[in-house]
Formats: structure tokens, sequence, C-alpha cells
């Protein structure tokens, strides 16, 4: 992996706990959560217009895709009205790269060396760390089915995401389409499971939500670029030190607990992002 796209993806990990620590600002999880998805569709479509056409072997992809980004929000939306950011979000991302490793060596074309699968061990063993506080410190156990379903969706359209763009030839635009399924798949689902009562009224959480929309385009762009110049694995596994930014973000933005056992975690993820560039 280069250095420019080393530094992408760590880019691209900050906008992603950016966007996730908006989600979790909101009043309503799962309303912000459809103001997010209801303006991916015009994002989406804005980077079709200028960007060049993708291959329409890619389509069944992008379709895939859509579904489980719907399985992803919906999982996520519910662990956040359940714990911390910096509880919630290390489980929900940290057993994915674990996953995409694990069924990647079986069924993708990547060729992983040993060290690469030591760094992804390290930094899965950092995000486990982090974790363990909703059973050392008596948080609310039931977060962990939803973030631990969260993951399993993760590691699910990484792993299509990573074949689809490379199908596209047009990472770009396969993105793009990605976004306007995944935006109607997750805003009308949800409308149908909830009704219209699920949109907030508010021109704050709509506000917080396009913004959640522009940095989750950002941060899932430039992953997907990546994957196309990179092992899929270890491009997952490193952008999943946006656990980091988002420690940071709940200790000092929300007031949530930082102690010993977060920074030794934080301090082990580190050393695993260091060993992808060793």
């Amino acid at each position: 992996m280069s250095l420019g796209v080393f530094l992408a993806v760590l880019a691209a990990a900050f906008l992603h706990a950016l966007w996730n620590a908006l989600i979790k600002l909101g009043t309503s999880k799962v309303g912000t959560m459809v103001i997010l998805s209801v303006i991916e569709v015009p994002i989406g479509l804005a980077v079709l217009s200028v960007a060049p056409p993708m291959n329409p072997a890619a389509f069944p992809w992008v379709l895939a895709a859509g579904c489980t980004h719907f399985a992803y929000k919906f999982f996520l939306t519910y662990a956040y009205d359940r714990g911390d950011l910096s509880r919630v979000y290390p489980i929900a991302r940290g057993a994915a790269p674990m996953i995409v490793a694990l069924v990647g060596g079986f069924f993708l074309a990547d060729a992983i060396s040993a060290r690469q699968y030591l760094a992804i061990a390290v930094l899965g063993g950092g995000i486990l760390m982090m974790a363990r506080g909703v059973l050392d410190h008596g948080e609310d156990r039931r977060l962990l089915p939803f973030a631990l379903g969260s993951a399993c969706a993760t590691a699910t359209y990484t792993m299509i995401d990573g074949i689809g763009g490379r199908v596209s030839g047009a990472p770009g635009a396969y993105v793009a389409w990605v976004f306007v399924a995944d935006g109607l798949i997750f805003s009308l689902g949800m409308l149908a499971l909830r009704g219209v009562s699920v949109l907030p009224r508010d021109g704050r959480a709509w506000a917080q939500g396009s913004l959640a929309s522009l940095a989750s385009y950002g941060a899932y762009a430039v992953s997907i670029w990546a994957m196309t110049l990179a092992p899929i694995a270890v491009v997952a596994a490193l952008r999943e030190t946006s656990i980091l930014f988002a420690v940071l973000i709940g200790w000092l933005i929300f007031g949530e607990r930082m102690d010993r056992g977060k920074a030794m975690a934080a301090a082990v993820i580190v050393a695993g992002v260091l060993l992808t560039r060793l």
C-alpha cells in the first residue's frame, strides 16, 4: 500500500467517525439516519451526472450493497439508542476486519501476507479491548446483538464493494449508484416500517443528517477507490482506525468516560496501523 493510499484511508476513517458522531448526536437516531439516506440520493445522482459510466455487470453488486447497507444502518441506529459512541462504534466496526480476513482468505483473489494478517489481528485485539466496557462497567448489554449485527453487515458489504468496485471499472460511478440504491432502500424501508413520523421536522436534524451524508460519501468513496489499489482486507482493517477518532470525539465532545482500558486499546490499534506500513 502506497503512502498516498494509506493517508487517504486514514482521512476516510475520520469522516466515518464524524458521520457516526452526527447520528449519535441526533435526538432520534433512526430519524437522522433516514435523513442521511434521503440526502444520499441527490448526492449519488449529482456524482453520476459527471462520472464516467460504469460496467453494467456491476449493477447486481450495487443492488446487493444497497440491501446490505439497510441491515448495517438498521442495526447501528438501534445500537446507538442503547450505548455510547465510544462503545458501540468499536464493537460494530471491530469484528468486521476479522470476518473479511477469514472469509476473504477463501473467496477473494487478493494475496494477504502473514504480516498483514498479523496487523489485522493486532487491530482486532485492540478493538475488542476497546469494547470490553460493556461487560466490565455494567453498560447496557442489549446493544451487543445490534452492534454485532452491524459488524456482520459491514463485513458483507466490504467484500461486496471491493469486488463490485473492481468489476465496475469506475469506482466513482459505482459508489454513486450504491448511494442511490442505499438511500432509496433504507429511507423507503424505514418509512414502510415506522411511517412518516420517523422523519424529524426540525431544521437542525436535517442539517446534521445532510452533513453526515456528505461525510459518509467522502469516507465511502475513498475506501472503494483504495480497494481498487490495495488488498481489500488490509484497507478494511486500516479504516477501522476510525475507532480512534470516534473515541476522541466521544471523550472530548460528548464527555464520555476515558479510562486506562480505552487508552491501552487505542495504543494497540495504533500498533496495528504501524504494522500495515512496515
